[in-house]
């Protein structure tokens, strides 16, 4: 109830705003900004500890924005899915994507960086609601040979411009490339044009130098004490800067939503000298742990969100569907089930809504978080073929019973962790402790709940086939890069992890 009294004030807000406008007509929605990092970890940010000589901008932000540091991804990976190239699948056309409804309020958008929702022509993100896009449909995986494996190709709008290792290279022997500085542009570019239309605008900047092999132009390269993954981190916290700028410059800072975040967590597979830090928590990505899934987060909005607040709002990724389509005055789809909050109350007036998190991995429920408890129905790190291997998403982390190589169902008795006390989730709560059975009680219905309401999606990532790999994207007839592709062989694909 407290959610829906603080949207509608907001809404009253705009109202009273438009009255006084008079014949002006109706005011202008706030601009959108998501930023959205790849593979940082939630010890990545001065605010949470490293040294701030490394991210001034993002700690500046957070300074004069609000900190969440309960903020968590739908999936401790490229969320909300990981599409290499053979996948077959994508965002299916039911699918109701932010920026297509964005359009009712009037904004135009546009994606920068990475578009993980398929990569075949029917998933375009122009297909679902964007107005423009630089980018790519994947990460910057590669170089390959362009014969049993295609380069990646990036994109201006509908067509591919080049690829990467190619048109746009990236030198994996001493990790520079221009692509965030390419973002950057892209970004203050389309900023500057729908000020100068004075229109509204969304805009979803998801740059991928944080994600192995990790890259940065030549002027950050041996620049950070955290070797090459720092040097990216900087050249990251420099553009965010230089973007918040612009808006202060344009005189838009205070008519324009920012959030910072990331995909999942630091991969600590790549660690140290290509992956983050998960601070204090569990493991990193590819787990359900607290570090897979616990992210960066800040929210900007100078005159609106109060200077320098922390908010310990339980926040998911998922909310900034809904709290956008507040921002913008709209409603969520009422045909489907909706699984964010608007963060509106937490941001303006300082509430705490209570709510669960879910921890996915694959369709698996593995955990939930309810305040401060989190319950593990199943535990699992990765398989003890792929750990032999040298595979190990949890370096220098072993708890008994809890990162373990076999896939562990707990869903009888959970284990139950205080994060509050125990955020490194080192120390389950005693099955015989009034305090574990207490929060048993209070997690149960939660959980029963959450699963009867499931109504279970199309699968898109079980069928893979090497035909539908960037052979021939559109554009590449114009460019002379297109490629001849194999022989269509459909096959259901391998998931280790």
């Amino acid at each position: 109830m407290a959610a829906v009294t603080a949207v509608t004030r907001w809404r009253l807000l705009l109202v009273l705003s438009a009255a006084a406008l008079g014949a002006a007509g109706a005011p202008q929605p706030p601009n959108i900004l998501l930023l959205l990092m790849d593979d940082m970890g939630w010890g990545d940010l001065g605010v949470y500890g490293e040294p701030s000589r490394e991210t001034p901008n993002l700690d500046r932000m957070a300074a004069e924005g609000m900190l969440f540091p309960n903020f968590y991804t739908a999936n401790p990976l490229c969320s909300p899915s990981y599409t290499p190239q053979e996948i077959v699948g994508g965002i299916p056309d039911s699918e109701r994507l932010l920026p297509e409804l964005l359009k009712e309020a009037g904004y135009i958008s546009k994606i920068v960086g990475k578009w993980h929702l398929g990569h075949r022509p029917q998933f375009h993100p122009l297909k679902h609601g964007f107005d423009e896009w630089f980018g790519s449909p994947n990460c910057h995986f590669g170089p390959y040979d362009n014969r049993a494996r295609p380069n990646i190709p990036v994109y201006r709008d509908w067509e591919m411009v080049g690829r990467y290792y190619e048109e746009f290279p990236i030198n994996l022997k001493t990790g520079e490339a221009n692509l965030t500085q390419i973002y950057l542009q892209e970004a203050l570019d389309f900023i500057r044009r729908q000020q100068a239309a004075r229109r509204p605008f969304f805009l979803y900047w998801a740059v991928d130098a944080t994600h192995a092999p990790v890259y940065a132009s030549k002027p950050f390269l041996g620049t950070s004490q955290r070797g090459r993954y720092g040097d990216a981190v900087r050249e990251i916290d420099d553009s965010v800067g230089k973007i918040l700028h612009s808006l202060q410059d344009l005189g838009i800072a205070e008519s324009t939503f920012v959030f910072f975040t990331s995909d999942n967590g630091a991969a600590l597979i790549s660690a140290p000298k290509q992956g983050g830090s998960n601070g204090p928590f569990l493991c990193g990505k590819q787990t359900t742990f607290e570090g897979g899934m616990r992210e960066p987060a800040v929210a900007w909005w100078p005159g609106r969100i109060p200077a320098g607040q922390v908010s310990h709002q339980l926040g998911s990724i998922m909310d900034l569907f809904t709290t956008s389509l507040s921002l913008a005055g709209l409603e969520p789809p009422r045909d489907r089930a909706i699984d964010g909050l608007s963060l509106l109350p937490a941001m303006l007036q300082g509430q705490l809504m209570d709510r669960p998190i879910f921890y996915y991995r694959g369709n698996t429920l593995m955990a939930v978080t309810l305040g401060q408890y989190k319950a593990h129905f199943w535990t699992w790190t990765n398989s003890w073929e792929e750990f032999r291997q040298g595979i190990d998403f949890c370096p220098g982390q072993n708890v008994s019973g809890v990162t373990t190589h076999t896939q562990e169902e707990h869903t009888r008795l959970p284990l139950i962790f205080h994060l509050g006390r125990d955020p490194g989730e080192r120390f389950p709560l005693s099955f015989a402790s009034t305090e574990y059975l207490d929060a048993l009680r209070r997690i149960t219905p939660v959980v029963r709940q959450h699963q009867e309401a499931l109504i279970p999606g199309q699968p898109q990532l079980n069928v893979c086939n090497q035909a539908v790999m960037n052979w021939a994207p559109p554009g590449c007839e114009k460019l002379g890069k297109c490629l001849t592709p194999p022989e269509s062989v459909p096959e259901k694909c391998s998931w280790p992890h």
